[in-house]
């Protein structure tokens, strides 16, 4: 065959490959549009049932229940013997942490308030499947006497205290600042911001070299929604925390990370955090078209806080299903 018949065959066969394997994946995506892997094919797509739970909610009673990783997370190791306290705890993105850094093979101390209980018992079994130890420490953190007896009672029940989860937040829709009391205010700052900043304090007094703090913001950080400016704010104002704290403690060998999440399906949304019609469409604006599942972000979790990245600090680890980073 003359070079110039070979060429155009082999461009046509080439042509005709690609249309073949274009065809197949336009098949593929849908029935699997807005998966990234075969797993998140599976996860719930909205609309959602509309559903109300009083203030904090639990995973336990949502619609659909939230995916933690109780079936998927695989550890490897990376946290072998480390020592962990993460807020918020229970459910929601603090679950899925408490998860894979027990399955990383961290101790694991978690707290929560009294009415999350159902949901704290939950994580404490699967902890211990693990042949981890497990602590359960209930309390409110807009209390700054019971952040330091938290830190205190965690780092003494595990042995020490190498990791720092600051999770737990507090988030109510409300359609205009006139709606947002000087109360509701004044627990969303506490709990959000005042919380992390006692904790840390308590924490830096018990941590060396190679500790590390996580702080969970949002993408509301950099985008805020109009109904949950004061939510917004406290993401915006533990994004500045981070960094400030990760060039504070550089030298003193303690890195300072954040993650920041975008829509995910917890019982923030359904304890008074989305409107119903919100709640109806949730996650729905980000490209991949869903919520993401608690289980998706586990491994940003490690991944701050894991040894073998020990340059990175003051680094914001994102998964907001395409939105983009906040900061």
């Amino acid at each position: 065959m003359p070079d110039t018949d070979r060429r155009t065959f082999v461009a046509g066969a080439a042509a005709l490959t690609a249309a073949s394997a274009s065809s197949a994946a336009a098949q593929e995506g849908k029935s699997a549009a807005g998966a990234t892997t075969p797993a998140a094919a599976s996860f719930p797509k909205p609309p959602f049932p509309v559903q109300r739970q009083p203030w904090p909610g639990l995973a336990s009673k949502m619609t659909p229940r939230p995916d933690h990783g109780e079936q998927s997370y695989k550890g490897s190791g990376k946290l072998t013997g480390k020592k962990a306290l993460i807020t918020g705890g229970d459910s929601g993105i603090g679950r899925a942490a408490a998860i894979a850094y027990a399955r990383e093979g961290a101790d694991v101390a978690i707290n929560y308030l009294p009415a999350e209980e159902p949901d704290a018992r939950e994580v404490v079994a699967l902890i211990e499947a693990e042949g981890r130890k497990a602590v359960a420490i209930p309390g409110d953190l807009r209390d700054e006497r019971f952040c330091r007896r938290l830190v205190e009672q965690a780092a003494a029940r595990l042995g020490g205290l190498d990791i720092l989860i600051n999770n737990a937040a507090r988030q109510q829709t409300r359609p205009t600042i006139a709606d947002i009391s000087s109360q509701d205010f004044d627990d969303t700052m506490k709990t959000n911001v005042y919380a992390p900043f006692w904790l840390t304090k308590a924490a830096l007094e018990r941590m060396g070299p190679g500790a590390v703090i996580v702080n969970t913001s949002s993408e509301q950080a950099g985008d805020p929604s109009k109904d949950i400016v004061d939510y917004a704010m406290t993401r915006a104002a533990v994004l500045n925390f981070t960094k400030g704290m990760a060039k504070q403690l550089a030298s003193r060998g303690i890195r300072v990370n954040a993650v920041a999440p975008g829509p995910f399906w917890t019982p923030l949304q359904v304890s008074g955090g989305a409107t119903p019609e919100k709640q109806r469409t949730f996650g729905q604006s980000a490209p991949l078209g869903r919520p993401g599942q608690p289980a998706e972000i586990a491994a940003l979790f490690v991944a701050a806080a894991d040894p073998s990245l020990s340059f990175s600090t003051g680094q914001i680890f994102g998964a907001s299903g395409g939105n983009g980073q906040p900061a």
